[in-house]
């Protein structure tokens, strides 16, 4: 098995594994903050992350299921939201982070 140096692995840049995660988690952040400017402050604050899977599916997770609660209120909006030219929303699914503590 080789060694491969943290530092020439972080450097790899877009033509490994390693860039394709780093673009999927910068897509993800990008769609996030995006939602979050659609949702008062309170319920932005609880918006932890924001998903299109590739069937469609917009998937939420919130902090707590009470305001998984309320974010489900705001489903169609941020389905709109989520759209782009690319990405076509077809449903939408808001979970509740686990493991937290």
């Amino acid at each position: 098995m080789s060694i491969i140096r943290l530092d020439k692995l972080l450097k790899s840049g877009s033509d490994g594994n390693l860039g394709k995660v780093i673009r999927r988690a910068q897509e993800m952040d990008q769609l996030t903050t995006r939602l979050r400017a659609e949702l008062e402050p309170d319920t932005a604050e609880s918006l932890l992350a924001a998903n299109v899977r590739g069937n469609g599916e917009l998937v939420l997770v919130a902090s707590t299921s009470a305001w998984a609660a309320k974010i489900r209120f705001e489903g169609e909006r941020l389905m709109q939201a989520a759209s782009d030219g690319d990405i076509r929303v077809t449903s939408c699914r808001v979970r509740v982070a686990t493991g937290a503590g």
